[in-house]
C-alpha cells in the first residue's frame, strides 16, 4: 500500500484523496517527461493526441486502483500496450502499470498479480523476437532487468500485505486483550463488592441486634420499677454493653471498609483481631443480652490460616446473631471439632426452629458460601430435638497446599469464590491467643438466619 499521505493541517487524508494525489503526481510526472521528449522527437499529431488519451486513461485509472485493483492493472497494462508502439516519445506510463501491479498484490489479489507480469513479460518477450534483427528496442540484459522489475514490484506488494495483516492482528489483540482486562477488573470490583457487602451484613447485623437486645431487656427491668440502686446499676451494665459491643462493630467495620480509602491512604488489613481466638468475646457479648452459651471442644487445636480462621469467625457470628433476633432460645451450644483434616463447628439452640418451607435468606447464604470458598460445606437446617442447628465443615488445608496453616496471611478471600486472593477483613498472625478454651463455658447463640426465622 502508499504511504500514508496528511493533509496541510496535519490530519491524514481518507484513502479516496490519498489515491487521487498519488494519480495525480503519476500524471505530473508522465507528463513531463512527455513534453521534454517532445523537443527531440517528432510524430503526426494524430498520434500525439492519442498518446496524450492514452496518458489521461493510464494514469486516471489509478485513482480507481484500490477499489478494482486487478481492473485497473489491466486498463494500465493495455494502455501501455497500445502507447508504445503508437508514440514516438516513449512516456514513462510503464509508472502507472508498475503502480497498479504493485497495488494488485498489496490488495491480495497475488495470484492476478503474477498473472499479469507474466503476461507483460511474455508480450514483451515475443514481440522482440519477431523483430528483425538490427531493430529490436530491449536487448536481452533489458528482458532479464524487466523480469526483476516484474518479479521485485509482485513481492514488494506481497510483503506490504502481510505486514498489514500482522498490524491488524496485534491490533485485534491489544484490543481483545483491553477488553478481557476491562472484564476481569469489572469482576474483581463486583466480587469485592460482595465481599465487603457480607462483612457489612455480618458485622452490623450482629452488633446492631445485641444493642437491640441489651436495650430491651434494660428498658424491661426498668420498667417494673425497681430501687434506685437498683436502677441505675441495670442501666450501667445495658449502657456498658452497648458502648463494648458498638466500638466493636465500629472496629471492625472501619477495617472491612479501609479497602475503600484512597490509593495513596495506609490500608487497615484486619479488624485488628478476628477470628476463634476472639470468640470468647463474641460469647461475652451474647450472655450480656441474655443467653446461655456453652463452648465443647474436642480434638486438637491447629493454627489456621487467617482467611479460614476469619471465615469460622463469621460463621459463628451469624448463628448468633439469628438466635439473638429470631430464635426465642435461651440456651445456646458451640461444639467445635478439630479434626485431622478439618475442624467442624457445631452452632445448636433451643429455641423455635425455622418455619418449614421458608426460603433461605442471605445471612445462611452467605455463610455457605464461606464454606464453600475453602472447599467445605454447610447445612442449616431445624434440630431433631427442636431449635435450629448449624453444621459447618472447614479443611484445615487450603487447595494447593500440603500442611495446615501454612497459607500466608491475606492469600485468600473468604466473600468470593476464589480463596486466592487477598483479603483485607482478616486476622493478622500472632494476635490470637489460643483458640477455644472448653473449661470456660462463654455466651453464644445459636444460628437461625434472619429470613428463615422472620419472613422480614
Amino acid at each position: 500500500m502508499p504511504l500514508p499521505l496528511r493533509s496541510p493541517g496535519g490530519g491524514r487524508l481518507s484513502p479516496r484523496a490519498a489515491d487521487a494525489v498519488v494519480a495525480g503526481v503519476v500524471l505530473l510526472v508522465v507528463a513531463v517527461w512527455t513534453l521534454v521528449s517532445a523537443r527531440y522527437a517528432s510524430e503526426p499529431a494524430v498520434r500525439t493526441v492519442l498518446g496524450w488519451v492514452l496518458i489521461l486513461i493510464g494514469c486516471g485509472a489509478l485513482y480507481f486502483r484500490r477499489l478494482h485493483p486487478v481492473a485497473v492493472s489491466v486498463v494500465t497494462l493495455l494502455a501501455c500496450v497500445v502507447y508504445y508502439p503508437l508514440s514516438a516519445q516513449d512516456g514513462p506510463l510503464m509508472i502507472a502499470f508498475a503502480l497498479a501491479l504493485y497495488t494488485t498484490a498489496a490488495e491480495g489479489r497475488f495470484a492476478a498479480a503474477v498473472a499479469l507480469a507474466a503476461v507483460t513479460l511474455l508480450a514483451v518477450g515475443l514481440g522482440e523476437i519477431r523483430q528483425r534483427p538490427g531493430h529490436r528496442q530491449i536487448d536481452d540484459t533489458s528482458l532479464v532487468m524487466l523480469a526483476g522489475w516484474l518479479i521485485s514490484l509482485v513481492a514488494v506488494g506481497r510483503a506490504q500485505r502481510t505486514r498489514i495483516a500482522y498490524l491488524h492482528e496485534v491490533e485485534q489483540r491489544a484490543l481483545a486483550a483491553e477488553r478481557e482486562q476491562e472484564a476481569r477488573a469489572r469482576q474483581s470490583a463486583t466480587e469485592e463488592r460482595l465481599r465487603i457487602a457480607r462483612e457489612v451484613h455480618d458485622v452490623v447485623g450482629h452488633s446492631i441486634s445485641l444493642i437491640n437486645v441489651q436495650s430491651g431487656a434494660a428498658l424491661h427491668r426498668l420498667g417494673k420499677g425497681p430501687a434506685p440502686e437498683a436502677g441505675l446499676a441495670t442501666a450501667t451494665e445495658a449502657l456498658e454493653a452497648v458502648k463494648a459491643t458498638s466500638k466493636d462493630a465500629l472496629r471492625e467495620l472501619r477495617a472491612t471498609l479501609g479497602v475503600l480509602r484512597g490509593a495513596d491512604e495506609p490500608t487497615p488489613t484486619a479488624p485488628s483481631a478476628s477470628g476463634l481466638a476472639l470468640l470468647g468475646d463474641l460469647a461475652a457479648r451474647a450472655r450480656s443480652a441474655g443467653l446461655d452459651v456453652r463452648t465443647d471442644v474436642t480434638g486438637t487445636p491447629v493454627p489456621l490460616p487467617p482467611p479460614v480462621d476469619l471465615a469460622a469467625y463469621r460463621i459463628v457470628q451469624e448463628s448468633l446473631t439469628n438466635v439473638t433476633r429470631h430464635a426465642g432460645a435461651r440456651t445456646v451450644r458451640i461444639t467445635l471439632d478439630w479434626g485431622t483434616d478439618a475442624v467442624r463447628l457445631r452452632i445448636a439452640d433451643d429455641g423455635e426452629g425455622a418455619p418449614e418451607g421458608r426460603p433461605l435468606g442471605s445471612g445462611i447464604r452467605g455463610m455457605a458460601e464461606r464454606a464453600r470458598a475453602f472447599g467445605g460445606e454447610l447445612t442449616a437446617r431445624n434440630g431433631d430435638d427442636g431449635g435450629f442447628l448449624v453444621s459447618a465443615r472447614l479443611p484445615l488445608t487450603r487447595p494447593g497446599t500440603t500442611e495446615p496453616g501454612t497459607s500466608e496471611p491475606g492469600t485468600a478471600d473468604p466473600g468470593t469464590a476464589d480463596p486466592g486472593t487477598a483479603d483485607p477483613g482478616t486476622a493478622a498472625p500472632g494476635t490470637a491467643h489460643s483458640p477455644f478454651k472448653p473449661t470456660t463455658p462463654a455466651p453464644t447463640a445459636s444460628d437461625s438466619d434472619a429470613s428463615e426465622r422472620d419472613p422480614r
